[in-house]
């Protein structure tokens, strides 16, 4: 019998899991809001409903070669945290102190968002180049972790 996850481990999972829905053509990224060890919404990284595909349009950052962590607002698509916040209001289901799992260390505009929905806590896998988001979310409440499944 295979080891028990732990709730860590399990919404991380689940975070990767949503990740492969994502159509970047840069980078996968899942995210999934919990409390109370119960997944309140998901999201992940793409354009907005009824939006071509960035796999159909073309990634205009990508074309542009900019860096990562730097001019997201370049990017047609919505990020996985955010698409996870506002599918939570789409549904009235609040987030406020929840827990984000992320693939990713979200970016600034990401950073910026939640702090605002008063979650309470990050937990990401993957580290992501963009200083001012760690100033962000040093300067929150925000419990901000990496965990690596």
């Amino acid at each position: 019998m295979a080891k028990r996850p732990s709730f860590d481990e399990y919404f991380m999972k689940i975070a990767w899991i949503v990740a492969t829905r994502s159509t970047c053509m840069r980078r996968n990224v899942g995210a999934v809001l919990v409390k109370d060890n119960h997944i309140l919404s998901t999201g992940y990284n793409g354009a907005p409903k009824g939006f071509k595909h960035c796999e159909e349009t073309g990634c205009l950052r990508e074309q542009l070669k900019v860096p990562r962590g730097q001019r997201h607002e370049l990017c047609r698509g919505l990020h996985a945290e955010q698409n996870a916040i506002i599918q939570a209001a789409v549904f009235g289901v609040p987030v406020k102190h929840a827990t984000l799992y992320v693939t990713h260390f979200p970016c600034s505009v990401c950073a910026k968002m939640i702090v605002n929905a008063e979650i309470k806590e990050i937990v990401y896998a993957t580290e992501y180049p963009d200083e001012l988001s760690q100033d962000i979310l040093k300067e929150s409440n925000i419990k901000v972790r990496k965990l690596g499944v």
